[in-house]
């Protein structure tokens, strides 16, 4: 797809649009993450296991439709992606609420559940992608960083306020007000999409993918190991703050996020004038330094400290590194080249995060984040490479 200059009042207008989008989808699926364990656990009465394999779906699905989702937007247009996207949401949330009519036969309520977690999963990632996408060609290569900034930070924001809001609903009106909020929340989105005006889709070879994956992957592997601090903080902060008796414990996620969205209100714009491998080779420092700090914090507040360092550094990595997949992509490819870009993060948190998790059960919480931080250092020398080989030299 080829990147269109609009006129600037109008690329605002759709990407505040399209800002909206993300956000509705990733406010639903965080606002099913306090619930749907509970409703499975306590409320259909299954195991763990059951828990895992259902919310495991949602990721599982949206790991499996990058690409797949990349080579819609870009064959059939970002509008037709994101379009898709939302109704996918829409009809995630409708199962959601029809599932509630077998809690008296729990195999087919969650065999509902899955596909409803599926389809969410493929929603995010059409959306996203075709968000990306879609933002790319209206902004041009001048402003690629701060659109991928923006697009990010409408995702952290809304899974940090969907989880709150995803708990009081439960806790008042049950399982079936988080199924009528993510139908709602997506429907109520798509009148922004109707009016805007569609990217002419180009279509590529086939031989386009093979390059694409070629010239995606040096920076998306360096994605990968910088976003392996990202999956420990979410998944393993409470625990080792509340281990260590650092309360409350639930501010190192909140003050990881937080600091995150600080540094891309504040320096969005960046890794565009800066340079993105220059941008993350900086930011990949910080971010490791933070994890750094938690493990070897004394005192509480220096463990939140640790927390929200690390969030500020991870904060213009992922637009960083994009700008590099992106130049160094095919320009009609620039959706199939985010999908495989983000794919790097989503195999980061399905397979190092969870290998990390059983290292933990050896040598304790803590050596985890001096490994996490150890590993984010490791997208260093890499992220140099790029600086030192700009596209027009290393792209095939």
């Amino acid at each position: 797809m080829p990147l269109t200059r609009v006129p600037r009042s109008s690329s605002q207008r759709s990407l505040l649009s399209l800002t909206c989008c993300v956000f509705s989808v990733f406010l639903v699926t965080g606002a099913a993450l306090p619930a749907l364990p509970l409703h499975i656990h306590d409320g259909l009465g299954l195991s763990t296991f059951a828990v895992g394999l259902v919310s495991g779906a949602q990721f599982a699905a949206a790991l499996l439709c990058r690409l797949w989702s990349g080579k819609i937007s870009d064959e059939r247009g970002p509008k037709f992606a994101v379009t898709v996207g939302l109704i996918m949401a829409s009809l995630a949330g409708l199962l959601y609420v029809v599932s509630m009519y077998f809690t008296h036969d729990v195999g087919a309520a969650i065999a509902i559940l899955i596909l409803g977690r599926v389809l969410l999963g493929g929603a995010e990632s059409f959306v996203m992608i075709g968000a990306q996408s879609w933002c790319l060609a209206l902004s041009g290569t001048g402003s690629v960083g701060k659109m991928l900034a923006w697009i990010g930070t409408a995702m952290f924001v809304a899974m940090a306020v969907g989880a709150p809001l995803g708990s009081y609903l439960f806790a008042s009106f049950g399982f079936a007000s988080i199924g009528v909020l993510t139908c709602g929340g997506a429907l109520l989105v798509l009148p922004l999409i109707a009016p805007m005006q569609a990217i002419k889709p180009v279509r590529r070879a086939e031989a386009d993918i093979r390059r694409v994956l070629r010239a995606v992957w040096v920076p998306g592997g360096a994605m990968a190991f910088s976003s392996v601090g990202y999956g420990i903080v979410t998944a393993f902060a409470v625990l080792l703050f509340a281990q260590r008796g650092w309360q409350p414990a639930w501010l190192s996620f909140t003050a990881f996020a937080a600091a995150l969205m600080l540094a891309r209100v504040c320096f969005g714009s960046l890794p565009d004038r800066l340079g993105g491998a220059r941008t993350a080779s900086i930011f990949i420092v910080i971010h490791g330094a933070g994890l750094g700090l938690i493990w070897i914090a004394p005192f509480a507040w220096l463990g939140f400290a640790g927390a929200a360092l690390a969030g500020f550094g991870y904060a213009l990595v992922y637009p960083g590194l994009g700008i590099e997949a992106v130049a160094r992509a095919p320009a009609r490819s620039r959706g199939l080249a985010m999908g495989v870009y983000t794919a790097f993060i989503d195999i980061a948190l399905g397979v190092l995060a969870p290998l990390l998790g059983l290292i933990a059960n050896l040598l304790g919480l803590g050596a985890i984040f001096l490994i996490a931080a150890i590993l984010s250092l490791c997208a260093v020398p890499v992220a140099v490479w790029l600086q030192r080989h700009p596209a027009g030299e290393s792209s095939p």
